[in-house]
């Protein structure tokens, strides 16, 4: 009984820039997302399966660790810079955190979708 070739190696860090900008990690072409987060079932271009690639919880633990990093920096600079009362400051961080997050959540999810499609790491079922 004879196996199958194993897949031609795809190119990660294309794939993941690809991603990052909305675009089919397969081509270039084709949009990922179908509204804010959605993925799209298929690449309208290719035809590549990117909704058989699970990002789960990926982006959010990565979104989540990359703010949590900024946000140190942003309470000291924020702090010494401003020098405003604390209820304030609070208020300005929790709006600005919000946006950020929001923003980065969307270019995190596609990178990540990038990089399962890459590796090839489709959800293959129970």
């Amino acid at each position: 009984m004879q196996s199958d070739p194993p897949p031609a190696p795809r190119d990660a860090r294309g794939a993941m820039v690809r991603g990052t900008l909305n675009r089919c990690p397969s081509c270039g072409d084709g949009r990922v997302f179908d509204g804010y987060l959605k993925v799209k079932d298929r690449c309208e271009a290719c035809s590549a399966p990117l909704g058989a690639y699970p990002a789960a919880d990926g982006p959010a633990f990565f979104t989540i660790t990359i703010m949590m990093l900024l946000l140190i920096p942003m309470i000291g600079f924020g702090w010494t810079v401003f020098r405003s009362d604390p209820v304030v400051l609070l208020v300005g961080l929790i709006i600005v955190t919000t946006i950020m997050t929001l923003v980065l959540l969307r270019f995190v999810k596609g990178a990540f979708l990038g990089y399962l499609w890459a590796h090839d790491e489709r959800d293959r079922g129970s």
